[in-house]
């Protein structure tokens, strides 16, 4: 009986593979194939954009090719960046301290928080966690007010603060990181770590963080990406302590001559995400197949 079940078992490459149709795998792969190029064809149509001289730009209907490809876009973008009156290179390292410690932050907290919702006991800690739960359902729109206000009594205001700190509370990461450590980090684990003497802190950097390593690097991109991304803030005001994307929508906002140097400007606003990314997407890919399973 058991050979007959295992003759029936389909193999690749000597391993043995889910036992579907052929016409099922098919399916599969014609399904994912399309939602690939569905999912690719925005960033192409924005690469390719940004090759079109000015007069390809504002053709109808618009076409996925460029006729006379050129890379007069990016140079009219950097020497708008040169002639700004802020030097361009503050507000890429505005950008790139904000996103830094903004992520950092986030993954710092969001981390530790879940540890301790997931792995210990105290009393209110599921009161805790249902009122993070609820906080998912607000846009960050609905609390700008509240952030105002409380960042003003703290003289936050135009500062890097009141960009950063908020960043390092955001609930979705510690959502995922707390829902990740439940099913990712075994508690017979910890209870012989802490037989062995060891503390709670080291418990958790040394044995639960590897442990939940696709979790948090999935966190560090989405943080990431968020942050550099950001434009212009209510908080901040002074002209030297905005940030890169800020500077290019000032940039592009002066009429219909420089939207070539919009176009390329979106693709090199992009281009830092996708290569993050990139580099960590079997990490990521990971997270999302483990988030729902249970032991």
């Amino acid at each position: 009986m058991a050979k007959e079940k295992l003759q029936k078992l389909r193999t690749r490459g000597h391993r043995v593979v889910l036992n579907r149709s052929a016409g099922g795998d098919t399916g599969i792969t014609i399904m994912l194939t399309l939602l690939g190029l569905f999912m690719f064809v925005p960033m192409y149509y924005v690469v390719v954009q940004s090759l079109k001289p000015l007069d390809e730009l504002f053709m109808f209907p618009p076409r996925f090719y460029v006729i006379r490809p050129t890379l007069e876009n990016f140079g009219d973008l950097f020497t708008l960046m040169s002639d700004s009156w802020v030097p361009f290179s503050r507000y890429i390292f505005n950008t790139v301290f904000i996103t830094i410690c903004g992520t950092l932050g986030n993954l710092i907290f969001a981390s530790m928080a879940a540890y301790s919702l997931a792995k210990l006991r105290f009393p209110g800690r599921n009161a805790i966690f249902q009122i993070i739960v609820m906080s998912l359902m607000f846009h960050s729109t609905v609390n700008q007010v509240t952030h105002f206000i409380i960042l003003s009594a703290f003289g936050w205001i135009d500062t890097y603060l009141s960009i950063i700190v908020p960043s390092m509370a955001g609930t979705m990461g510690l959502y995922l990181m707390k829902q990740f450590m439940e099913s990712s980090v075994p508690d017979t684990v910890l209870e012989s770590a802490r037989l062995d003497g060891a503390s709670e802190f080291r418990i958790y950097l040394t044995i639960a963080m590897p442990m939940v390593k696709p979790a948090w690097l999935t966190l560090m991109v989405e943080c990431f990406k968020n942050l550099w991304n950001s434009g212009s803030s209510i908080y901040i005001h002074s002209e030297e302590l905005k940030t890169f994307n800020y500077a290019i929508q000032q940039i592009v906002s002066g009429g219909i001559a420089r939207s070539g140097a919009g176009a390329a400007s979106t693709v090199v606003m992009m281009m830092v995400p996708i290569l993050i990314f990139v580099f960590n997407q079997s990490q990521i890919v990971e997270t999302m197949g483990s988030s729902g399973m249970k032991d």
